[in-house]
């Protein structure tokens, strides 16, 4: 779409205020409105102005004007505005430099897919994300100097199976049952199909939607896959759908991984494929129907990894959701079909078209720019300097024995770990100056000044249960 058709759609559609969304640099949607009146083509050039130094772990404030510039391709009809808007998402500028920002997440990935094109490798990355979320009836929680606590609640939560419900009418799945039961046992079907509706129309292709294994309203709605930033800009209208849609509802959608204690987490399994001239150059006759370049992209992405998840698993919550048991992978191996492999290779089909290889540590806290982007040039690593990834592990990993399962790398047990590999190992990600020292820094001091060390010096609820009457 160019700026006259956007200008054109706002004529036809009636619109009367446009909505500019950009992502901070952890990874949350702002954004701020003007009037349709203020929309032309010169603001597709020239942007609009706003403070930078507000956004989170942006601009100093002696440094605070940044420009947004609207990106047309991704103007959409808000669904959930009284007033009929149009949203747009943006690039971020340097007004005086007119460069793109280096801490702009979209950005990144923008330099990420320009960087896969300059090598020759490949022309496209598809990304295939299975985005999963929790919708809860309630949640509350609280810290203060003198207590913390949470409490979650969810009307099809195996925990209210004695509440008084008047009538309680049962059909409350039980822990590790929520893979996938028909009505009434699932109690969100409707709400789940609503979301799905509502994706589509915004012009997102969704394959299909379901109940997940945890108790207590996980969900999973599946996006046909796009190239790396369309995908990435996919994620964040996907967020911000099923959200607003639980909203309507009386209810809350979390992505946090790991809600729950002693059920499934919540992950962003993401299938990954390059292409050149419209062929899949991941499909072969190697191992599970690879190609030599798709085992050398797994031995980037798993040589990288520790690394790779200070962004692809970024939240002190991910690494309660990275344990044995609840299929989150914790063991560095690849395998066909076998998903408790940190690596799996789908084998639904025998098409070529449809062969990729499915990293399955990320989970959807994370800023979908920065995780794709990182996965990305780990990819490009391991082919440019043909990693090879070792033999597959097609046993179920979690049932060898401690002999067989010492050879085998580990992912890191907290973000601190994760955090510590990627100082140690991020050349990767520098070449093309698509992620920059700067952003490298940033991201490392942020996570671990605002949370690490905010998770590390507050007491846990727990600890009063093991040490109160010491």
């Amino acid at each position: 779409m160019t700026p006259k058709e956007v200008l054109a759609l706002c004529r036809e559609k009636e619109v009367k205020a446009v909505d500019l969304r950009f992502m901070d640099f952890p990874g949350m949607w702002q954004h701020f409105t003007i009037p349709v009146s203020s929309l032309t083509e010169e603001v597709f050039r020239e942007g609009v102005g706003f403070d930078g130094s507000s956004i989170r772990g942006w601009q100093r404030i002696n440094e605070s004007d940044m420009l947004v510039i609207p990106e047309p391709d991704t103007a959409m009809l808000d669904p959930f505005c009284q007033l009929r808007t149009l949203a747009m998402i943006c690039n971020i500028q340097d007004p005086i430099t007119r460069e793109d920002y280096t801490r702009d997440p979209r950005n990144v990935a923008r330099k990420a897919a320009n960087y896969l094109r300059s090598t020759g490798i490949a022309d496209t990355c598809y990304v295939g994300p299975e985005c999963e979320f929790f919708i809860f009836d309630d949640i509350r929680f609280e810290q203060s100097n003198n207590f913390g606590f949470y409490y979650i609640d969810s009307i099809e939560g195996q925990w209210n199976r004695g509440r008084e419900e008047k009538p309680n009418l049962g059909s409350k799945l039980r822990f590790k049952e929520g893979y996938f039961p028909v009505p009434p046992s699932d109690h969100l079907m409707d709400i789940r199909n609503e979301m799905m509706q509502l994706l589509i129309e915004c012009g997102i292709e969704v394959e299909a939607q379901h109940h997940e294994v945890a108790t207590g309203g996980q969900a999973e709605i599946d996006m046909r896959y796009d190239h790396l930033v369309a995908m990435a800009d996919k994620v964040m209208i996907y967020k911000y759908i099923v959200k607003n849609v639980a909203r309507r509802h009386n209810k809350l959608v979390t992505f946090m991984p790991k809600p729950l204690f002693d059920d499934n987490g919540s992950g962003m399994h993401c299938h990954l494929s390059l292409w050149k001239g419209g062929e899949n150059l991941f499909a072969g006759s190697r191992y599970a129907g690879l190609s030599e370049m798709a085992l050398y992209a797994i031995g980037g992405i798993l040589k990288h990894a520790p690394a790779l998840l200070a962004f692809c698993a970024p939240t002190t919550n991910s690494y309660k959701r990275l344990v044995p048991g609840y299929e989150a992978p914790v063991n560095l191996a690849y395998s066909q079909r076998n998903r408790s492999a940190a690596i799996r290779i789908p084998m639904y089909s025998p098409n070529p078209k449809t062969k990729r290889i499915e990293f399955r540590c990320p989970d959807p806290s994370c800023n979908p720019y920065l995780a794709f982007a990182a996965m990305l040039m780990a990819m490009i690593d391991g082919i440019q300097n043909k990693i090879d990834p070792g033999p597959p592990l097609d046993k179920d990993i979690y049932d060898l024995d401690p002999e067989e399962l010492k050879g085998v790398p580990k992912t890191p047990g907290s973000l601190e770990e994760a955090l510590q590999a990627l100082r140690e190992d991020h050349e990767f990600l520098l070449r093309g100056d698509v992620f920059t020292e700067d952003v490298i820094d940033t991201w490392i001091w942020y996570k671990t000044e605002r949370e690490v060390d905010a998770v590390r010096i507050r007491p846990h609820p727990y600890e009063f249960c093991l040490y109160a009457d010491i």
